[in-house]
């Protein structure tokens, strides 16, 4: 019933299972309590079956309370709680509780804060995936946070983040290039990095791309279209942008500046697509 949408079916098979003891079903329950789907959405409803199911072992249960815990959503917030659970699935080798509980040691939450156990747990789901492990993994090479500044193995681990779409890593890959750290300088490959984390939202990289296009750098020099990705980049939150788009606005005429306006609204309407 899951599978074709039919939650509100699911449930009701699910539910026998789970109250004899059925791990599984005890975590499909607190999936779909935690969703909200086919079922009004109910946190303490979705914690008391995942508890159940991680208590039996089940390692994406025990990331989810973990998860809950972590947020204090249906368990009063507790960091502890959050890191004990995480790690037990984590030693299961789910690669997403594993990118949790680096988190945890990168920022001393629950767990004292220690960057090197941090990078262990990083890798661990990196190596099994992980576009978001893999893209942090990678900033711990570029900032010699618990191994030693590496700028190469930074860029090998951004791009096969940046690969599988990570924003961050797009961009993080697209400031390699820039600065030929890890790799030759190339701020074509720059821009084209920039581009694709833009695209999907990221306001520094959109800044970036304005920049490049304010100073002719891997692009011809365009002040519309830099002003446009500046706009954009402020309206997303970014503060920098702001001056940049204040400081672009000084050299275009008021038609180039209506047609950046018009150009930035059809971008942001259109989801990053038609942005010209």
């Amino acid at each position: 019933s899951y599978n074709v949408g039919d939650y509100a079916a699911a449930l009701k098979e699910w539910l026998p299972l789970a109250e004899q003891g059925d791990a599984n079903a005890q975590y499909n329950l607190g999936v779909i309590y935690d969703s909200g789907l086919g079922t009004p959405e109910d946190d303490k409803k979705a914690a008391r079956w995942f508890r159940m199911a991680a208590e039996q072992g089940d390692a994406s249960a025990q990331r989810s309370l973990g998860s809950k815990y972590y947020y204090g959503e249906g368990v009063p917030k507790d960091y502890t709680e959050a890191a004990r659970w995480s790690r037990m699935a984590a030693e299961q080798g789910d690669a997403s509780a594993q990118r949790s509980l680096g988190f945890r040691y990168y920022y001393g939450e629950g767990v004292p804060q220690d960057y090197a156990e941090a990078a262990r747990w990083f890798r661990m789901a990196a190596e099994q995936g992980d576009a978001s492990a893999q893209n942090n993994l990678g900033a711990m090479y570029a900032n010699s946070e618990g191994v030693p500044q590496d700028h190469t193995e930074a860029v090998r681990w951004y791009r096969m983040a940046a690969k599988q779409g990570d924003a961050s890593a797009q961009l993080n890959l697209g400031i390699k290039y820039q600065n030929g750290e890890g790799v030759p300088e190339d701020i074509t490959e720059a821009v084209r990095w920039f581009r694709m984390a833009a695209k999907q939202g990221d306001a520094s990289a959109q800044n970036n791309l304005g920049a490049m296009y304010v100073t002719g750098s891997g692009v011809p020099q365009d002040y519309a279209t830099g002003h446009m990705w500046f706009n954009i980049s402020a309206a997303n939150g970014n503060d920098k942008a702001i001056e940049n788009r204040d400081r672009a606005e000084s050299y275009m005429s008021t038609t180039d500046l209506s047609e950046a306006q018009r150009r930035a609204r059809v971008c942001m309407t259109s989801g990053y697509q038609e942005c010209g």
